[in-house]
């Protein structure tokens, strides 16, 4: 399949669904409304979205045409429900699906970080399996997971999905360097802290004449 190249609306109508389905699936398939305020959860989502009905719809068409949702209506649904077809057309199994999910969630995260946010939809025995697992995304062609560039001062490399397309990592702007005076000034600086170093020295002698 060719990359998908999903914009952060669909990205995350996608993943919500995804999640409700394990979390919640007395629940699943999701009403709009529902899958409105999953998208818009203040919990464990990163960033906090503040969508609406119809950017959610829209994105739910795109994804519906691209055959990775489906709108499901009649019979006993008398509304409109919405469902993913995410794992059935990668074929993956519920580490790949969980993963993937909670990185679509909650972006770069490292290995220790998707251990433990992924214990509401499956538990990993140790951080080997989650490495195991991620490698298995970025194997697949084309690839769905990639490892970024490790950050000065992180000790953990992180993890992000593909699903949008390349990670842009901006690199940390380098500090100032520290600023010094020219060397006149710094001379003009020195002969004045002298002459007070002496005006206080003659203050001192002074008071034992």
């Amino acid at each position: 399949m060719d990359a998908l190249l999903l914009n952060e609306v669909e990205v995350r109508v996608l993943g919500s669904l995804v999640e409700k389905e394990t979390a919640t699936p007395e629940y699943y398939p999701l009403s709009l409304h529902a899958l409105t305020a999953a998208c818009n959860q203040k919990s464990n989502r990163e960033p906090v979205m503040s969508l609406d009905e119809n950017a959610v719809h829209a994105a739910l068409e795109t994804l519906r045409a691209r055959g990775l949702t489906l709108d499901i209506s009649g019979g006993d649904h008398r509304v409109h429900k919405y469902a993913h077809r995410l794992g059935e057309l990668f074929n993956f199994d519920r580490r790949e699906q969980t993963l993937l999910c909670v990185l679509m969630l909650r972006g770069p995260q490292t290995v220790g970080e998707l251990r433990g946010r992924s214990e509401r939809l499956h538990n990993f025995d140790n951080l080997e399996d989650v490495e195991s697992t991620l490698g298995r995304l970025a194997e697949r062609t084309p690839p769905l997971v990639t490892k970024l560039p490790r950050r000065p001062g992180e000790k953990e490399p992180r993890f992000a999905h593909l699903l949008s397309g390349e990670v842009e990592t901006a690199e940390p702007s380098a500090p100032p360097p520290p600023r010094s005076l020219p060397l006149e000034a710094r001379i003009i600086q020195l002969e004045s802290d002298l002459a007070d170093l002496k005006r206080q020295f003659e203050d001192f002698r002074k008071s034992f004449d």
